[in-house]
């Protein structure tokens, strides 16, 4: 265990019953509307036909009442290409944390362009259609471990990067990247951007068939930790478990840019990186449709409206409060905001403004985060499982779903010196 570690963790509190532990495997849902096939190899003709989730998550629907607009999203990464045809007009200024040549337009893995797609991409030019298209991304550009052995960066740039995302107007936070280690640095300022009234999420990590150790930001009792599923509702494999999930999001067979030359699209797997940007993006509709609300209560309302077929005061060591679906509150009204100053995870009153991030640079600060039950929630029959909605979870226990090369999609960072 690395120094501070054990501060990091996040504190238990009564959960109520919890669910029975399924062995090893991971708990299986399905999305109302299902999918089913292989896809073909992706090009610019068949792009967004492969983002299935846009669909099983009634994203049309929803955009009939709100877009995103008014939201906006920092997108902490390898940088974001302003330029291609999905992501013109929505990219703002943002703050290159890594400390070498470029900026935070200059992305050199190809890798947050995809995630600011997968969140805010108009899907011109037949490029990534994103959730929320009416948001705005504001990049901020971190490094990995290559590029770290490539340049002389800046050793602390997750931190920095972090309170620039504070700092900024942006009311949600993205982290599609991942490490080991806590630290220090990084710690005060995801509590930093916590103060500011931030919503922040990040991917739970890739690699639970090696090791499945807590990963960082994830980790941090701050962070939304987001955990991967498929188009049937199955956690992947290789989507990390444990205390650290809140939630689970599309992350499976999601088309992506193959590379920094942003010639075409490849296929494969998002991972938790591409569930985290559905999942900022999905707290991005809610928010736009109800700008009076603290992070607290939008929180509050994504876990309330999570598929899940156990008590909701269980949570799933694979699925968190279970998988997310913002179209039950955008298209049905279900979802209770709550105190906006009571965090949905600790049940703690949290102090703080509670003006409308939306209309205003600040808004209500959270709490630190708590434990999650060990436990696997039980998966069986779904109440909303004839609904048109999304995600009503399937008759019968469990599945686990193989996939190959997970974790090429995360960022993979180095330990750093505090």
């Amino acid at each position: 265990m690395t120094a501070g570690m054990s501060q990091t963790r996040k504190r238990r509190v009564s959960l109520g019953q919890r669910g029975r532990l399924l062995g090893t495997m991971a708990v299986a849902a399905a999305w109302t509307v299902g999918f089913a096939g292989a896809a073909p190899s992706a090009n610019a003709a068949d792009t967004q036909s492969k983002q299935w989730y846009l669909r099983a998550m009634q994203a049309e629907e929803m955009w009939e009442t709100t877009t995103g607009e008014g939201v906006k999203v920092a997108v902490i990464d390898s940088g974001v290409n302003s330029s291609t045809k999905s992501l013109k007009g929505q990219v703002l200024k943002g703050f290159d944390a890594t400390g070498a040549e470029g900026d935070e337009y200059d992305d050199y893995r190809g890798h947050g362009t995809t995630m600011a797609e997968l969140i805010a991409g108009t899907g011109k030019g037949e490029g990534l259609q994103g959730l929320a298209p009416g948001a705005k991304i504001i990049p901020v550009r971190i490094t990995d471990t290559e590029f770290q052995n490539e340049h002389s960066v800046n050793a602390h740039d997750t931190a920095d990067a972090i309170r620039a995302a504070a700092d900024s107007d942006a009311q949600i936070i993205s982290m599609s990247f991942s490490s080991d280690f806590a630290d220090d640095r990084e710690r005060e300022a995801v509590k930093y951007a916590e103060g500011k009234g931030k919503l922040i999420f990040a991917g739970v990590g890739n690699n639970a068939e090696e090791r499945n150790k807590d990963q960082y930001p994830a980790a941090y009792p701050q962070v939304v930790g987001v955990s991967s599923a498929d188009r049937d509702g199955k956690v992947a494999e290789y989507s990390q478990n444990g205390s650290v999930v809140d939630i689970s999001a599309p992350g499976n067979d999601i088309p992506r840019w193959c590379d920094s030359d942003f010639q075409g699209y490849c296929d494969g797997d998002g991972g938790t990186s591409a569930a985290t940007a559905i999942a900022s993006a999905s707290a991005a509709l809610v928010w736009s449709a109800h700008p009076d609300w603290t992070a607290n209560q939008v929180l509050n309302v994504l876990f309330d409206t999570a598929s899940r077929d156990w008590d909701k005061d269980t949570l799933s060591k694979y699925l968190g409060h279970g998988l997310i679906r913002p179209s039950m509150n955008i298209l049905k009204g279900k979802g209770t905001p709550g105190d906006p100053d009571i965090s949905p995870l600790t049940n703690e009153k949290t102090a703080g403004s509670t003006a409308s991030p939306a209309a205003s640079a600040s808004a209500s600060s959270q709490p630190e985060k708590t434990d999650k039950a060990d436990d696997a929630a039980m998966a069986g029959s779904s109440t909303e499982k004839n609904d048109d909605s999304q995600l009503g979870l399937i008759l019968g226990g469990v599945a686990v779903v193989l996939v190959l090369g997970g974790g090429a999609f995360a960022l993979v960072r180095k330990r750093r010196t505090a």
